[in-house]
């Protein structure tokens, strides 16, 4: 152990700044709410051949050149080589990751292991046959697994027989911008008067394949009155906007694209609800649910065998519905649009879970107990 703060590295394939995912930021915000009490160091690859070093406020970031990213993994042989040279009392990996559960098999650095499981591998299921053994291998030398929730575990086929050294760490992020203030009081007003009094429904997240827009769509067609506001960009995009002409759509559903983050603030606090349609387990939490649960919004999300109906309890912050069935995401939406006071119940219910289970400063404290549990 160092002599004044516990070495931790953590172990990924990009970071935030610059790559703005939900792993990049969890990470981000693990440090950041950690500094004051362990020497962080971040270890990922590079998008080129050329490793490279930078730093990122005092935080070590190194970045292991790679060839390329076969389904996603970095392609990195000399990733062992830095796990070997590092000099760490923790080690964090974030899984899935393979380029980095191979390279620890291959290295076996010294200090102990502890792996976030955001996910399983879902898309690249036929990978398993390959990646399985040796992620199962990793984990059997973790001292520690942290499942984003504790569905995940009796979800997951890997996870279930490994689920006594599992220590659920539900991700957290910084709440206080959510806050509703004089300002974004200001500004949802000024966003709603276009839509003259009709109630107004809000999607936030990257416009991708497993997110089920195409679902919440079709759902609008017996939604009366209300509008939708899509924030975000992605390769559905395009098919999303011409499904939503198809169905006449086009005056009740708006596609903002992407806003800087105080402009999504004003949206959120302009809105009745909020809807997550993700039908596949590759969305495995939901970061957006929170951000909407800590502006005190009820959510409608889906039954996935993920953290994501976790993260929403079903008739206390929301409405959890089956996934892929547009008339169920309807008959939520109209029914939460139809009665204010419960609505009114569960956006209070969100703003408290949200605050008390989904902060920044709860992730970091479950971290803490993990860290120096280990290190002690």
């Amino acid at each position: 152990m160092s002599k004044n703060r516990p070495r931790v590295v953590h172990v990924y394939k990009d970071f935030w700044p610059p790559i703005l995912g939900g792993i990049e930021r969890s990470i981000n915000w693990m440090i950041g709410g950690m500094r004051d009490r362990f020497e962080f160091t971040v270890l990922v690859n590079s998008r080129c051949g050329e490793t490279r070093e930078r730093e990122w406020e005092g935080v070590r970031i190194i970045e292991v050149g790679e060839w390329g990213r076969f389904q996603s993994a970095p392609i990195s042989p000399s990733f062992p080589r830095w796990l070997r040279r590092l000099k760490a009392d923790i080690w964090h990996f974030h899984i899935p990751n393979p380029t980095g559960d191979f390279s620890w098999l291959l290295s076996r650095p010294k200090g102990k292991v502890v792996a976030t499981y955001h996910s399983d591998v879902v898309r690249q299921k036929w990978a398993m046959a390959v990646y399985g053994p040796f992620l199962r291998s990793f984990l059997r030398h973790c001292d520690v697994i942290m499942p984003t929730s504790p569905r995940l575990i009796d979800a997951s086929p890997v996870l279930g027989p490994m689920r006594r050294k599992c220590r659920p760490v539900p991700l957290g992020m910084p709440l206080d911008c959510y806050k509703k203030t004089v300002e974004s009081a200001a500004a949802a007003r000024e966003l709603r008067r276009p839509f003259k009094g009709f109630p107004v429904i809000t999607f936030v997240g990257k416009l991708r394949y497993y997110k089920g827009l195409q679902f919440l769509v079709s759902a609008m067609r017996t939604v009366e009155h209300a509008h939708l506001v899509i924030i975000g960009e992605g390769p559905e995009g395009p098919r999303l906007q011409r499904l939503t002409e198809e169905l006449g759509l086009r005056d009740r559903i708006h596609f903002m694209g992407e806003l800087p983050d105080e402009q999504v603030v004003h949206w959120l606090h302009a809105s009745e609800l909020f809807v997550l349609p993700s039908h596949l387990p590759s969305e495995a939490y939901g970061l957006s649910q929170i951000e909407a649960m800590a502006c005190g919004l009820p959510v409608v999300c889906c039954d996935l065998p993920t953290g994501v109906p976790w993260v929403c309890q079903d008739g206390k912050t929301g409405r959890v519905v089956p996934p892929a069935d547009d008339a169920a995401l309807a008959e939520a939406i109209v029914e939460l649009l139809g009665d204010a006071n419960r609505r009114m119940r569960m956006g209070e219910a969100a703003y408290r879970r949200a605050h008390e289970d989904f902060s920044q400063e709860a992730m970091c404290s479950r971290l803490i107990d993990i860290y120096t549990g280990l290190v002690d």
